[in-house]
Order: C-alpha cells, then sequence, then structure tokens
C-alpha cells in the first residue's frame, strides 16, 4: 500500500465547533481511510499554514481520490494537499529505474 502525507486546511468557524466540543478528530476521520481499505497511522494538529497533517495508507489513486472527494464535500475542508512518501528502498529502486529511462532535454 501506498503511504501518504496530507496537510489540511480547515474553515476557521471549524476551530470554533471544536472549541465547544473537544475531541480527538483523529479518532472520528480514522473509518473515512478504512472505508476504502487505508489506515489512518498519524494525526496531527498543527499551527501553520496548513491545521492538519495525517500520514496514511491507501491502497490505490482511486481510493485516494474518493478520500479527498469525501471529506472536501463535507464541507469543513478548505484544501487538502497530498504527497506520497517513498520508503528508503523504494527511493534506491526509483532510483535504479529512473537510470533506465532515456530522456533528452530539449537543450540537447
Amino acid at each position: 500500500m501506498a503511504r501518504y502525507l496530507f496537510q489540511v486546511s480547515i474553515k476557521p468557524e471549524v476551530h470554533a465547533t471544536m472549541m465547544k466540543n473537544p475531541h480527538d478528530r483523529g479518532e472520528a476521520v480514522r473509518p473515512v481511510f478504512e472505508a476504502v481499505g487505508g489506515r489512518l497511522e498519524e494525526y496531527y494538529f498543527a499551527i501553520g499554514e496548513s491545521t492538519v497533517y495525517l500520514l496514511a495508507e491507501i491502497p490505490d489513486h482511486v481510493s485516494l481520490g474518493a478520500v479527498s472527494m469525501a471529506t472536501l464535500a463535507g464541507g469543513a475542508i478548505t484544501a487538502i494537499k497530498t504527497t506520497a512518501l517513498l520508503t528508503a528502498q523504494e527511493a534506491i529502486d526509483m532510483m535504479k529505474k529512473a537510470a533506465e529511462v532515456a530522456y533528452r532535454p530539449p537543450t540537447t
């Protein structure tokens, strides 16, 4: 399964709602990932440009899109940025494969 870092921005009014009812949002969103056969590994609330950072495993691109679409449709989230993460071995495999790709830049 592929691992992704999610950077999530939420609407300001959502902060007011969470202040009225503090609870673990990680447990609230865990079923979203499980519904597509994935797994939420970590949930972090942050101070900065993005409010929430998630680390999750998701089986495929369609499932990734489904998680993003479903959560955006809820209306509390303003933006989701996803970054595919590679293990050290996956990065080595990528480097080896890249060495086999015959690419010529336009300047050659």
